[in-house]
């Protein structure tokens, strides 16, 4: 009886082994689907005025651009509000979610730090190319982005485990 038993908890041991490399495998492949589509958006797509700009402009005081959306709404548009403010954190959420899924390292502060570092190359390239503007809200949004990925990412495992 005690070796039916173990048997059986090698057979599930293993089956939770062979879903959590499944798993790892389909998170490895949206996450490099995820970089490839950030790569292109935030750099070369010519959306949201991504190409190269005669006059350039970038933000270094945190919260300046944020505070300027928020207070001037009405003038600038919801959508414009909506883009500049909600959209630097949608755009990273994915990130947030897919990185612990394709990485045994599943800690917040590797998020956090992987994200800000993504979002800082990304305006550090923007700064030198001249395509976009270098924004330190940007910094912080797209960080909070990757934070709430990374909360919805140990949300989701919870209720999985739960099943």
């Amino acid at each position: 009886m005690h070796i039916t038993s173990s048997t059986g908890q090698n057979k599930a041991i293993m089956k939770r082994r062979k879903r959590g490399k499944m798993v790892r495998t389909i998170g490895k492949i949206l996450f490099l689907l995820y970089i490839a589509f950030i790569i292109y958006f935030l750099i070369f797509s010519d959306w949201y005025g991504r190409t190269v700009m005669g006059t350039y402009r970038y933000n270094l005081v945190p919260f300046k651009e944020i505070r300027r959306f928020w207070e001037y709404r009405d003038q600038l548009g919801m959508a414009a509000m909506f883009t500049n403010l909600f959209g630097n954190i949608l755009i990273f959420i994915p990130f947030g979610f897919f990185l612990p899924m394709a990485s045994r390292i599943r800690s917040f502060s590797t998020t956090l730090l992987s994200s800000l570092g993504l979002s800082l190359c990304v305006e550090i390239f923007q700064f030198f190319t001249k395509v976009g503007s270098f924004d330190v809200d940007d910094l912080i949004l797209n960080t909070l982005g990757g934070v709430l990925g990374y909360l919805i990412f140990t949300a989701c495992s919870a209720i999985r485990r739960k099943t």
